[in-house]
C-alpha cells in the first residue's frame, strides 16, 4: 500500500471567542412569523358581534307643549322666541339675555328649560353665543330640535354589464 498519503492536521490555537452577533437566525424567524401573518390575516373574521338593545316605537307630536321655550335662529342670525303655540317675538341679540332671564323667573327650577332650533345656514358663532346667554340668564337645561331627514330617494339601478 504504498499509494497512501498522510495528511497533516493542524489544530488552530484557541483565541479570542467571536464576539459579533449572528443575525441570520433572528431574520429567517422574523420572515416566518412574517408570512404566517401575512397568510392569516385574510382569514380573520373581519365583523365584531354588537348586541343592540330592542327599542320600543314612541309616538312623537308634533305639537310644542303651551309652556314650552323655543328659541329659534335663523340663517340671517335673528332670534325669535316661542313661549306659547303660535306666538313668536324676535329679540335683538343685546335684549335677549333679560327677555330669557324674565321668562326663567316666572318659572319653577325644575322648568327652566330651552329648547334651540337653528336653521342649517345659521351662523355657529351666534349660535354658541345665544346658548352661553341662555346659561347665564338661568336656563338649567338647554335641548335642540331638529327636523327629521328627508326620506332618501331609492338608488338609481345598477347599469347593466
Amino acid at each position: 500500500m504504498a499509494g497512501f498519503m498522510r495528511r497533516k492536521f493542524t489544530v488552530k490555537p484557541v483565541g479570542s471567542p467571536n464576539s459579533d452577533i449572528n443575525v441570520t437566525p433572528l431574520v429567517d424567524v422574523v420572515l416566518v412569523l412574517l408570512i404566517i401573518f401575512m397568510v392569516v390575516t385574510p382569514l380573520l373574521e373581519k365583523d365584531i358581534e354588537v348586541r343592540v338593545p330592542q327599542t320600543e316605537e314612541v309616538e312623537t307630536t308634533s305639537e310644542v307643549p303651551p309652556d314650552q321655550l323655543v328659541i329659534s335662529i335663523d340663517k340671517a342670525g335673528q332670534i325669535s322666541i316661542s313661549t306659547s303655540v303660535g306666538l313668536s317675538e324676535r329679540v335683538p341679540l343685546e335684549q335677549y339675555e333679560q327677555k330669557i332671564r324674565d321668562i326663567m323667573s316666572t318659572r319653577k327650577p325644575d322648568d327652566k328649560v330651552a329648547f334651540f332650533q337653528v336653521d342649517d345656514g345659521a351662523n355657529y358663532g351666534t349660535f354658541v353665543n345665544v346658548l352661553d346667554r341662555s346659561k347665564l340668564a338661568g336656563v338649567q337645561i338647554l335641548g335642540m330640535m331638529t327636523e327629521l331627514p328627508e326620506a332618501a330617494a331609492a338608488p338609481a339601478p345598477a347599469p347593466a354589464p
